[in-house]
């Protein structure tokens, strides 16, 4: 078997993350010299009971957008050894890219700039997109050596398979046969393998980059007090994370996780903007979101977000399917896959008109 990253150890690390953006919202509390608009206990109410239907919304939105790839063992177009699968994986990623460049980014940008926010240092250096490329060459980093180094533990599980079948045979000759044979096999990954591990690491990094984003927006909901603002949030958001589920499920699929892993993982995806809203829900009456803390906290983690969905969109997603030999050399579907690309990521900066 191939071994991969734990997931229940991938798992306890996002709690952590989660743990510690919930520890740090309370000293995004108190006044800058920015004002917020007043609302009334009125307005609050009504602005509840939509956040509770975003919760509702938002949690289906995700879960079903997760699972629609991961129905490829029922629905034969939805298989990863399909071809048709290259299409929906370039609507998948262009969806990615989209929430990196049109949603992710700018929301960075503006809280990193916000005349909230003290000139020096933050008005006199681009930090925006500085962390976005630290996080993209970080990406790059995990990506290269986590695969590396579960390649070479499946090189150490392989020559020890290899000597074991060696020591069950008798005679020098034969023995030396199979020496052989392990040597020329241990020597190159099969290709089988290797791809698994890569679509393995893919996934969880991916969704890393996801969960960071939608705990923000999650809090942004959450925290918002006027109901014109969250009304039309509820709908965008819901598509928005429906969207962003298809590409991380069809990730997921590829990478054929047991049902087990890919449950946790599809669990964790949609749990995570619901959770942002229980937490801005619940800091609502003190979090103000234009604190200089929580500008440079949200607009680091956005950042951060950003390059992690646009390396892994152009790298692992995009530039690995459209170079991919069966794509090459079928033409219709890489019109497909073109088309596919394009309506992605058109729908989903589309949705950046509302949210």
């Amino acid at each position: 078997m191939m071994i991969n990253f734990q997931v229940s150890s991938f798992s306890t690390y996002i709690l952590n993350l989660l743990f510690l953006l919930v520890l740090f919202l309370p000293t995004t509390y108190g006044d800058c010299g920015c004002t917020d608009s007043g609302s009334t206990q009125s307005d609050n109410s009504t602005a509840l009971k939509y956040k509770l239907g975003a919760i509702a919304s938002i949690l289906v939105a995700s879960a079903v957008g997760v699972s629609i790839p991961l129905l490829g063992k029922k629905i034969k177009a939805l298989r990863p050894e399909n071809d048709f699968f290259f299409v929906i994986k370039a609507f998948a990623a262009g969806v990615i890219l989209a929430t990196g460049f049109i949603h992710v980014l700018p929301d960075a940008f503006s809280r990193l700039t916000s005349p909230c926010l003290n000139q020096n240092p933050w008005g006199n250096f681009p930090f925006t997109g500085f962390f976005a490329m630290l996080s993209s060459i970080g990406t790059l980093m995990v990506d290269a050596y986590a695969t590396s180094y579960f390649n070479r533990m499946h090189l150490i599980k392989q020559a020890g398979a290899d000597e074991e079948k060696e020591d069950e045979h008798e005679g020098h000759l034969h023995v030396h046969t199979h020496a052989t044979h392990g040597h020329a096999h241990g020597s190159v990954i099969p290709s089988e393998g290797t791809e698994l591990t890569r679509r393995r690491v893919i996934a969880q990094v991916l969704e890393l980059g996801i969960i960071f984003h939608s705990v923000i927006i999650g809090v942004d909901l959450g925290a918002n007090q006027s109901v014109s603002t969250i009304r039309p949030l509820l709908v965008a958001l819901s598509f928005h994370q429906f969207f962003e589920g298809v590409g991380l499920g069809g990730c997921i699929a590829q990478a054929k996780f047991k049902s087990k892993s890919a449950a946790i993982m599809s669990l964790f995806f949609s749990l995570t903007t619901p959770l942002g809203i229980a937490i801005g829900i619940g800091v609502a009456s003190t979090y103000k979101d234009n604190s200089p803390t929580a500008l440079i906290i949200e607009g680091t983690f956005n950042a951060l977000a950003a390059g992690i969905l646009i390396y892994m969109a152009l790298v692992d997603l995009l530039a690995a399917d459209f170079m991919n030999p069966r794509l090459q050399k079928n033409v219709k579907i890489q019109l497909w896959s073109n088309i596919s690309l394009l309506l992605g990521a058109g729908f989903m900066s589309l949705i950046a008109k509302w949210a």
